[in-house]
């Protein structure tokens, strides 16, 4: 490692204090520094300015890093991937324009992880390890990642990627040194929507909101990730006094909802929560459901937050309830990385997935050019090194910060009633305030930008 970087790394962890995980009390915290201010690792601000410095006006132009990056580019999540594709790209373009990672520039290399059939898939993610040589993946996909999983620690690489499935928090730690380079940065679906009863009964309590019932009528998509949002639904309702009344599995992609609407009509829930994924199907779903609607709330997952959602649903979608554990607060929408991604593709942006994997490439940039430059395929000894700073060090991002458990190597959420949540992501649900796709965040309560409304179809 070169003298100058080895200076600059000493006066970063001096600067920021060392984090370490007390795994009993389940927080992070930060050892003393500069004269013994204590400062969690999550108050550091690492970014482009760090990168900078440390390239010492070197220019990007030896030899080329590639980054690999499957995503849904294609079929009913390519909203998610369109964003997560303009998100790379810029930061792999702000990165090399402030010298790359140690004077080296990056080029990414993308894989539609939707157009092609699983063996496909696995042959892909083996081409651009082998074939391509990348020395990263990263990913807003939670699709591919059986398959990324094993090819990332087969070539000990790392992989960072969005994911919902709580298998993959189970499996990680059961072989550390196999899968030391896999991170998630989306927490599990098992804490994802355990917030939804809580959230139901505050509002209820506070009498914003007057259920004529107490049940709750479940859509629920045919994949593995709505299955597990259901059924933390399913597991705290009763908590809460909500019944679930309804339980319907529908197909993916699906588009024409008037069947499963009709049989919910029929029972007329105070919650309607759909956890289908397809940005496209949920606008549909809530078209269908305003032309004979009943007074229910509806709750739907992140593809509410996406302007194509949006665009299909238009005052239909006014009142809808949608939850992230990795949403751009409202608040963000005049930060330079908003305004530099209109710039990029329009005044319609989706900032949401656009920010994961701008977030995921930064923080893996920093981690590499703190660990002395990147690690392609095989080369165990560095990627370890690298993989130490991720867990190591946090990354600030729009998202919240951005800190791995040291064990499952995933986001872990903060509890929805802390009123200081920058040194975890926060699970947020927003309403949709307006036909443009305009929106509020309204729980937790601490952290709300809005006050939750009945929606309009209500009679």
């Amino acid at each position: 490692m070169p003298q100058w970087l080895a200076v600059r790394r000493q006066q970063t962890m001096q600067h920021a204090g060392v984090a370490k995980y007390d795994r009993d009390a389940g927080e992070a915290s930060a050892a003393p520094a500069n004269g013994g201010a204590e400062l969690a690792a999550g108050e550091m601000v690492l970014g482009a300015q760090l990168l900078a410095d440390m390239n010492q006006g070197v220019g990007a132009e030896g030899e080329v890093i590639k980054i690999g990056s499957m995503l849904p580019l294609g079929g009913g999540s390519n909203a998610e991937g369109i964003g997560g594709k303009y998100g790379l790209e810029m930061a792999i373009d702000e990165i090399n324009a402030i010298g790359g990672i140690l004077g080296q520039p990056l080029q990414p290399v993308f894989i539609d992880s939707l157009e092609i059939g699983s063996d496909e898939l696995a042959s892909a993610v083996g081409r651009l390890i082998e074939h391509d040589g990348v020395h990263a993946l990263i990913c807003c996909d939670s699709r591919s990642s059986n398959f990324a999983h094993e090819a990332a620690a087969d070539a000990g690489i790392i992989y960072v990627q969005v994911n919902t499935p709580a298998l993959h928090q189970q499996s990680l730690p059961s072989d550390p040194k196999r899968y030391f380079g896999c991170f998630i940065v989306h927490e599990a679906g098992l804490w994802y929507d355990a917030n939804l009863p809580l959230m139901l009964d505050q509002f209820r309590s506070a009498g914003s909101w007057k259920p004529t019932n107490n049940k709750i009528a479940l859509v629920v998509g045919s994949i593995p990730y709505s299955g597990i949002v259901a059924q933390q639904i399913k597991e705290q309702a009763p908590k809460y006094g909500f019944e679930i009344a309804f339980e319907e599995v529908v197909p993916v992609p699906t588009v024409e909802w008037q069947p499963v609407l009709d049989k919910i009509r029929s029972i007329d829930p105070a919650v309607i929560a759909n956890t289908h994924f397809f940005v496209h199907d949920l606008a549909h779903f809530q078209r269908q459901f305003v032309e004979r609607p009943t007074n229910s709330l509806i709750y739907i997952q992140f593809g509410g937050l996406l302007q194509s959602y949006a665009d299909i649903a238009q005052e239909a979608g006014i009142g809808v309830l949608c939850s992230t554990m990795i949403g751009t607060p409202t608040g963000a929408m005049d930060t330079p990385f908003v305004q530099r991604l209109r710039e990029r593709i329009g005044p319609h942006a989706s900032r949401d997935p656009a920010s994961f994997t701008y977030s995921e490439m930064y923080h893996y940039a920093i981690a590499a050019a703190l660990a002395g430059g990147t690690g392609g395929p095989h080369n165990f000894t560095q990627n370890r090194k690298i993989a130490a700073n991720l867990k190591r060090f946090a990354y600030r991002s729009m998202n919240g910060t951005m800190r791995y458990h040291p064990i499952s190597q995933s986001m872990v959420p903060c509890p929805p009633t802390v009123t200081d949540h920058s040194p975890r992501p926060l699970c947020q649900t927003y309403q949709i305030k307006g036909a443009s796709g305009v929106k509020q965040l309204v729980f937790p309560v601490p952290h709300a930008e809005g006050r939750f409304e009945l929606p309009s179809w209500f009679r």
